[in-house]
């Protein structure tokens, strides 16, 4: 099994959190090393390499009893001590404890979604080894590494949840989605990345497009807080110029989902409830109750030409409601274009993760309904700091000769599942 990614980890330690999040590494991570649970498609935990748990003290002690016989890919045996030890360094808040065929987890307030945490990649079991080597108890074993370059993994014989179907996997690290198309088209790659917007011609020339569903989220981020009221009401006005059905439709290229949601509808059910179309009348009354309306600038990553474009036709968008901004390639500006990955399938954990990864402070949800998750949004939206633009989904271009692949409601791509066939 061939394929290729965009990112160049010179990591897979899945606590390191300076390689930076991405589903690309997350589905990495799940090749090689497990979590204690896993979330099934409603988002419910089921069992991993804990078979069971239960929760104590408003739950903030929890106790989860692990699975037997379970080994690291160098033979040795996976110990509560080795599980508490990891969950230690990906979590240095929490309090973890070994205890018999169990562990002990402590926290500092009262966490009902720790089962969903404990199901994120970054909080899988991993040792690293005397030689500097990472070693988990997944599907997969490192058989090759390359920092930044490639990695080689092999089917683990033994496997605790079966043998993976495929012998081996061979990852291709730091290449972009035109120079994957190239080697998919010449049989090199087995699955490619596709940007987004290339999907429909991509498809129309007869290769197989595999989508996500939406776990991209394409937003606006200002600097700071609103400054006064006019400032405030600045913003307002940029967000009712926005025409995202004119972006979609001549950028996307009628993929993804307009949105003035953090979180996608398909998580919350909710996320229609804000409003997304463009009031440009309404921009323009309330442009004329502005006294000073200073130029702003908005800033976009130079190396994604589909947030450059975005950011481009905002600026067109505010100039018809009066509003002075200029696009610019860099980070330091009044604005940003930023996108965000899908975190958790869970709605709480979600809404924060997301709300940390644009730069702003985590809300505080004060239960665990949808309800509670709709009103941390909705005061989170009412900052004043974030226009949420689009709910984009993942692109794949799948060769014929894949068999059994397919995308699990959190992006993940389930390759021990697969074989490859041949191609009809």
């Amino acid at each position: 099994m061939h394929l290729a990614t965009r990112i160049s980890p010179s990591s897979l330690d899945p606590a390191d959190a300076t390689q930076g999040d991405s589903l690309a590494r997350r589905n990495l991570i799940r090749l090689v090393f497990d979590t204690l649970v896993s979330l099934d498609a409603e988002g419910k935990a089921q069992p991993a390499l804990a078979v069971s748990w239960r929760a104590e003290s408003g739950n903030q002690r929890w106790q989860l009893w692990l699975r037997n016989n379970v080994k690291f890919h160098d033979g040795s045996p996976m110990t509560p001590e080795a599980v508490a030890a990891s969950l230690r360094t990906a979590n240095p808040d929490w309090t973890v404890l070994a205890a018999n065929d169990s562990v002990i987890i402590q926290t500092n307030a009262n966490d009902p979604d720790l089962l969903a945490e404990l199901a994120m990649a970054r909080n899988s079991v991993a040792k690293k080894l005397s030689g500097g080597a990472w070693v988990g108890t997944g599907p997969f074993r490192i058989t090759n590494w390359q920092p930044q370059k490639s990695v080689t993994l092999s089917a683990v014989e033994d496997y605790w949840g079966g043998r993976a179907f495929p012998d081996t996997i061979d990852v291709q690290f730091g290449r972009n989605p035109r120079d994957q198309l190239i080697d998919f088209d010449l049989g090199k790659l087995q699955i490619a990345d596709v940007a987004l917007e290339q999907t429909h011609y991509i498809a129309g020339e007869g290769r197989h497009i595999v989508n996500s569903a939406p776990l991209e989220l394409v937003a606006l981020v200002f600097a700071r807080e609103p400054q006064s009221t006019d400032d405030a009401k600045l913003r307002e006005v940029i967000a009712l110029s926005i025409d995202r059905a004119s972006i979609r439709s001549g950028v996307l290229q009628d993929s993804g989902e307009p949105s003035a949601a953090i979180l996608p509808n398909w998580i919350t059910g909710y996320a229609f409830v804000f409003p997304s179309g463009r009031e440009l009348t309404k921009a323009q009354e309330e442009r004329s109750e502005i006294q000073r309306a200073p130029a702003l600038s908005v800033g976009y990553d130079p190396d994604d030409g589909l947030v450059r474009l975005i950011a481009e036709r905002i600026v067109l968008n505010a100039r018809d409601a009066g509003i002075t901004l200029q696009a610019i390639a860099g980070a330091k500006t009044d604005i940003r274009v930023v996108r965000v990955t899908l975190s958790s399938t869970n709605p709480r954990i979600a809404l924060q993760a997301s709300a940390t990864a644009l730069g702003l402070t985590a809300p505080k949800v004060s239960g665990t309904s949808i309800e509670d998750v709709y009103k941390a949004e909705s005061e989170l939206l009412r900052s004043k700091r974030v226009i949420p633009l689009f709910q984009l989904p993942l692109s794949y271009a799948v060769s014929p000769a894949v068999q059994n692949w397919n995308i699990g409601p959190d992006g993940s791509w389930h390759l021990p599942d697969i074989w490859l066939g041949s191609a009809p």
